[in-house]
């Protein structure tokens, strides 16, 4: 008789310490709610920086709104991320897209893109246009198809409230073995929510194996085969970036590995060479797979960071306007619901 399997950890940590001790022992502070969207209620976190020693709160820089990819959440791994911008002096807000996570929807499904969008885009401009944020550097970061989500964001956002937008390896260009044929969209498009589309092989997602097995622990993390509607949602929407590149103006940073399996590297090029954005960043990394931050090696994470908090940190100094505060998600007048209250 075969041993059951070990039961997936509470964090990705393992199931000690609890939540508020490990954030704590990194630097910061987590607030966790739920906002209610115009097209659905959505799980939203934020991290602001303390004092490892006192547990207070320090000034902040600035203020990072982060989009995950897909199937992932705003936990597990992806939270390392917002945890890293928030060592660096800055407040991080990110919410579970619709259809993932904790957030409404039928998990994996991403039906409309201007939904998913634009229920995030509803939190993120509020907590932006919040007194306490108002007058500091505001950026816009988004991973794999968040990257689309957060590009799309922008194009819906009003002139000038961003300061910066960071991609990495964005879903921009599908890969052509990865795009479905219209025969196939067509056939499947009776069935929007059906997992039916055919799950091509995954290559050169995460390099490093170890960290696949902690990913693959995430409880919340969407495994299933990839809904019609998603893929036709997919194709459709980096056609429209494709077509909204020569609108683009906002100081942006984009980085690829050149090993991608998932989006294609030349999304990244097309973006940097199409944008009018007299301030651009490309930065391609030799043999890096798809996944920069969470995937790769220590060593090589660490590069991918370091580059980015240089990106980031310049553009405060050249944007801002030399203004620091000390803020608690408290403060923020957003109307949303305590998770422990749920």
């Amino acid at each position: 008789m075969s041993s059951p399997a070990p039961s997936a950890p509470r964090f990705f940590w393992g199931d000690q310490p609890e939540e508020a001790e490990y954030y704590a022992s990194r630097g910061v502070k987590n607030h966790q709610s739920l906002f209610q969207s115009p097209y659905g209620r959505i799980f939203t976190q934020s991290f602001h920086p303390i004092d490892c020693k006192t547990g207070e709160h320090v000034p902040i820089k600035g203020v990072v709104f982060m989009t995950h990819g897909y199937g992932a959440d705003t936990g597990w791994l992806f939270q390392n991320t917002a945890i890293t911008y928030a060592t660096w002096g800055y407040a991080v807000y990110y919410a579970d897209l619709l259809g993932h996570g904790r957030s409404d929807g039928i998990p994996g499904y991403i039906g409309d893109f201007e939904a998913v969008a634009g229920a995030s885009l509803s939190f993120f401009l509020l907590v932006r246009k919040d007194p306490v944020y108002a007058d500091l550097p505001a950026f816009l970061f988004g991973e794999s198809m968040g990257g689309a989500v957060t590009l799309l964001m922008y194009l819906r956002s009003p002139p000038d409230t961003w300061t910066g937008v960071i991609l990495s390896a964005p879903l921009l260009i599908m890969l052509e073995d990865r795009k479905p044929s219209k025969l196939r969209l067509f056939l499947f498009g009776l069935a929007e929510t059906w997992q039916a589309m055919p799950s091509n092989k995954v290559r050169n997602l995460f390099r490093d194996p170890k960290r696949v097995s902690i990913i693959c622990a995430n409880p919340r993390l969407y495994t299933g085969t990839m809904r019609a509607g998603t893929v036709r949602e997919f194709v459709r929407i980096c056609e429209y970036l494709q077509g909204s590149f020569t609108t683009i103006r906002v100081p942006f940073l984009t980085v690829h590995g050149t090993a991608d399996g998932i989006t294609a590297p030349e999304g990244s090029k097309m973006l940097y060479e199409k944008a009018q954005s007299k301030d651009k960043s490309l930065i391609l990394y030799e043999g890096f797979y798809h996944s920069l931050i969470q995937g790769e090696s220590e060593e090589n994470r660490e590069r991918v960071l370091g580059d980015m908090r240089q990106w980031i940190d310049e553009r405060v100094k050249r944007y801002g306007c030399g203004t620091s505060k000390k803020v608690k998600a408290e403060e923020v007048g957003v109307a949303t619901v305590s998770v422990c209250d749920k």
